[in-house]
């Protein structure tokens, strides 16, 4: 593209125009890094802890915390540190999940936000143009309906720009929340799981399978 195309795409949507494009080339790029990254951690949760087809828990068996999948992570933690801090697992789950997902509490609080300001950046560059557009007019002696439609035209685009940005942005922040927090359902059940197969175990006064990565932690068998 030429410079001169370049410069006519620019007087047509104005400063805003180029923000949101960037705005919107951000929000993709969060959008792909989060539904990549989800849909990793759900696949290698499956391939390391579950057996769906035959409704069976691998366990924590050779678990190394510092490299594991972060929802094995989480469950982890729960064994070896439950009862040191509280009763309630569900706010240890909370709290571990924050902390092992936080730069994706932080991609969607982006989402969001876009979403939000998107379509507020779009409707400045309108009032924006606007405001050139009848300056432009007030110079002239006898005022053109043609040239006025036009005027009014060039600065509505940052309002449709605005909208094309926020619409999807939206409905991909709520399809990667509901999914987000699936992941945080999921981490409290199996918790309770573990936690039920360690209690088993050593009422049964079994060997433990629980492997800790940390020797000396002294965590429950599982």
């Amino acid at each position: 593209m030429s410079w001169e195309k370049f410069e006519a795409v620019y007087a047509m949507i104005g400063p805003a125009g180029v923000a949101l494009v960037f705005v919107a080339l951000f929000a993709v790029y969060l959008i792909v890094w989060q539904l990549c990254y989800m849909t990793a951690v759900w696949r290698n949760f499956r391939r390391d802890f579950l057996d769906i087809e035959q409704g069976k828990d691998r366990c924590l068996r050779h678990i190394d915390p510092k490299k594991a999948n972060p929802l094995i992570r989480i469950i982890y933690d729960i064994v070896t540190t439950h009862g040191d801090h509280s009763d309630d697992i569900r706010a240890e789950v909370s709290y571990l999940f924050y902390r092992n997902f936080k730069r994706v509490s932080n991609g969607l609080c982006w989402l969001k936000l876009i979403a939000v300001v998107a379509p507020l950046m779009g409707l400045l560059g309108t009032v924006w143009g606007m405001v050139w557009v009848f300056q432009a007019m007030a110079d002239v002696t006898h005022a053109n309906a043609g040239v006025l439609a036009s005027g009014i035209w060039s600065a509505l685009i940052t309002t449709i720009m605005g909208l094309c940005v926020a619409i999807p942005t939206l409905m991909a922040y709520y399809y990667l929340m509901l999914k987000f927090r699936s992941f945080h359902i999921e981490a409290v059940e199996h918790s309770y799981r573990a936690l039920e197969v360690c209690r088993r175990m050593k009422k049964a006064g079994k060997e433990s399978r629980f492997e800790d990565a940390d020797a000396g932690a002294g965590a429950p068998g599982l």
